[in-house]
């Protein structure tokens, strides 16, 4: 039996170590490569093309899903086994045929399971050429394509604790010193990510914008846009302290798009 040969692709490299040691252990499994991001998931796939990349689902820049409708415009595109860290709520929208699905922390006998699924697809697709290998794949992608995978609930550290909050509560976080500052109509504190690139990609981007690179605001908690100079504007934000936000030269044009200003 020869070695399944797989790339990793996760933005947090204990992670990526994690999945790795346990392929290591079950044997009969290459990882070619490792990624931590979407382009470099494509590169690395280009390069090494594997037979299997098991795939993030949460990234910052291209989520796993934008990652995989790239892969399947292939000649020969991998299997691929997202790797999530939903609850049981959300894994719900992922059983439509996947190759398979992995639930952060990853289970040794549900990797196990992956690996040996993997390998059947494989063998089906050798002796089936006109079955394309990653038909279900394509189907996951489809039916996800309208469907939301973001939070509809956020930690938020306040002292020493961490408060959950909607995310519909959220009014804006802020980049503050190299720190994520969240303001939601309750709470002011930290959220559990470390980029505001991070938290933008786990909330409805029709509703959370990144109107500026220090910020993203909630346009359904804006109380006032103020016009300002050269045609930009500042946003005041229906917190209790009426924060301004402004609002940078290339996000301009789409506000005033969606406002018809």
């Amino acid at each position: 039996m020869s070695a399944l040969r797989t790339v990793i692709v996760d933005d947090e490299a204990l992670a990526r170590e994690d999945l790795c040691y346990q392929l290591a252990r079950l044997g009969e499994v290459e990882v070619l490569a490792q990624a931590a991001n979407g382009p470099d998931a494509l590169a690395a796939v280009e390069a090494h093309r594997p037979d299997v990349v098991f795939l993030d689902v949460q990234m910052p820049g291209l989520t796993g899903f934008e990652v995989a409708r790239r892969l399947l415009a292939l000649p020969a595109p991998p299997s691929v086994v997202f790797v999530t860290a939903y609850d049981q709520h959300a894994i719900e929208a992922f059983e439509v045929n996947a190759v398979d699905y992995l639930l952060k922390p990853i289970d040794t006998t549900r990797l196990e399971q992956a690996v040996q699924r993997v390998r059947k697809r494989l063998t089906a697709a050798s002796n089936l050429a006109d079955v394309p290998l990653n038909d279900q794949l394509a189907q996951l992608v489809r039916a996800m394509a309208g469907k939301p995978d973001h939070r509809e609930q956020v930690a938020v550290k306040v002292g020493e604790t961490f408060t959950l909050v909607r995310a519909e509560e959220i009014i804006y976080a802020s980049l503050v010193n190299e720190s994520i500052i969240m303001v939601t109509s309750s709470v002011s504190g930290t959220p559990n990510d470390r980029t505001l690139d991070e938290l933008q990609a786990r909330l409805d981007p029709e509703v959370f914008w990144r109107v500026h690179r220090s910020h993203l605001v909630n346009i359904n908690r804006i109380k006032e846009i103020v016009p300002w100079f050269s045609r930009n504007y500042i946003l005041r934000m229906k917190d209790a302290k009426s924060t301004e936000i402004p609002v940078s030269r290339s996000q301009t044009r789409r506000l005033r798009d969606y406002l018809r200003l």
